[in-house]
């Protein structure tokens, strides 16, 4: 779990991460069990390995405040249009008002459905 007594650091060192892979945050923002990381990213290295890498390196600095901390197995990734860059940096940034409303996992279905993804529910949270 994300503590807000570091979760703004985190967020920075998130930020650090893309910045280090040529990519430009643009919004990062979440809740305790769950983080948005909006970025341009470069091409290379590729999606998989800069998740990877993001999720290793943010994990090793999160486990100097809770030694018990880690990432999800699988991440969810979505491209957005420049057109709606402004909506999804409010979205992210409300992310605590957001979430009184709707959980992560009926907000995470819903992201999954309005992209056309297809999923199996038993590979969602492990």
């Amino acid at each position: 779990m994300i503590s807000p007594t570091w979760e703004t650091e985190l967020y920075s060192y998130l930020g650090g991460i893309v910045k280090n892979h040529g990519g430009e945050p643009i919004e990062i923002n979440g809740m305790p069990e769950h983080t948005h990381v909006f970025a341009r990213l470069k091409p290379l290295p590729s999606l998989p390995d800069f998740m990877r890498e993001l999720k290793a390196s943010s994990s090793k600095w999160a486990k100097q405040h809770n030694p018990k901390f880690s990432w999800q197995r699988r991440y969810g990734a979505f491209s957005v249009s420049e057109s709606m860059s402004d909506v999804v940096r409010k979205y992210i940034r409300d992310q605590k008002l957001h979430h009184q409303r709707q959980t992560f996992e009926d907000e995470f279905v819903d992201l999954l459905r309005l992209h056309n993804v297809e999923y199996d529910p038993k590979y969602l949270w492990d």
